[in-house]
């Protein structure tokens, strides 16, 4: 288990994964909003943006004091500076990854990040 970490989360609340697999370089937490609740505090960050994506359900995010509607599939990001807080439809729960990184930080990704090795068999 030297190369990689694996854990099976219940559907709680918010789960934050960074302890739980090891993570060196991103926060992800799983988040869970019962219809017509919301996270209770707008916040932003000093140096992570946050990408969200969007797992089921709908909701909204507000962002600087813009309404932006969300539902299944949606993807965002939100600059680290941008005043962030998410609300559950009144009438539907929403569940979202959030994943936070440094924002600037990636240097190459995909192929020019990958290292090809032979398969065998």
């Amino acid at each position: 288990m030297g190369n990689f970490s694996k854990v099976s989360v219940a559907k709680d609340a918010r789960t934050e994964l960074h302890d739980l697999l090891s993570l060196t370089g991103a926060e992800i937490s799983i988040n869970n909003l019962p219809a017509g609740t919301g996270v209770p505090f707008i916040h932003s960050h000093k140096n992570n943006e946050e990408i969200y994506a969007i797992l089921s359900g709908k909701g909204k995010a507000v962002v600087d004091g813009e309404t932006i509607e969300l539902a299944a599939g949606d993807w965002i990001r939100i600059a680290p500076a941008g005043q962030r807080q998410f609300f559950a439809a009144d009438d539907e729960a929403v569940s979202f990854i959030c994943i936070q990184v440094k924002e600037n930080s990636l240097g190459c990704y995909t192929k020019e990040d990958a290292l090809l090795h032979d398969e065998k068999e």
